[in-house]
């Protein structure tokens, strides 16, 4: 493994800095940027263990606002779209989604979808409680998830 990898993955293991450096890129990688969290969660597990469910809690809090960030970018957006052209604005393709309503967010989680899924939750003007709610459960879900799965592949660490 490469020096510099070393080097970062020994700081982002440090408590005071990892776990700081674990939320910062789990709330990115809830928003529409290409950023994903998970190998940051695993990478600071794997040097720090002791950290299991702070790692996880930060990870879901993190991500959670992160959702609840789009959310607002949503509802914005509508808003704007609706000044713009002076009527409410409803897209028939989301009208399958309306009939789900907030808990449509509980699949926030997924890859590729899940992350403009809360923008839309904002965009349909959701209840934004409940949205966060469901985001959360989900978040949670994957990390818990895909933690214990990816401990259980790589217990002695990853290959070099």
């Amino acid at each position: 493994m490469p020096d510099w990898l070393v080097s970062l993955l020994h700081w982002l293991a440090m408590p005071e800095a990892g776990l700081g450096a674990l939320f910062v890129v789990s709330l990115l990688s809830a928003t529409l940027l290409p950023v994903g969290s998970e190998a940051a969660l695993f990478g600071l597990l794997k040097l720090n263990p002791d950290l299991f469910w702070p790692a996880i809690a930060v990870a879901t809090v993190g991500n959670t606002l992160g959702g609840a960030v789009s959310w607002f970018m949503g509802l914005g957006a509508h808003r704007v779209v609706d000044k713009a052209r002076h009527q409410p604005t409803e897209l028939h393709a989301l009208r399958w989604l309306q009939r789900f309503g907030p808990k449509a967010c509980l699949m926030a989680w997924l890859p590729l979808i899940g992350d403009p899924l809360c923008a839309v939750a904002g965009w349909l003007k959701f209840p934004f409680w409940p949205c966060v709610a469901y985001m959360a459960v989900g978040k949670l879900l994957r990390y818990l998830v895909l933690t214990v799965l990816l401990l259980k592949v790589f217990p002695g660490g990853l290959p070099v």
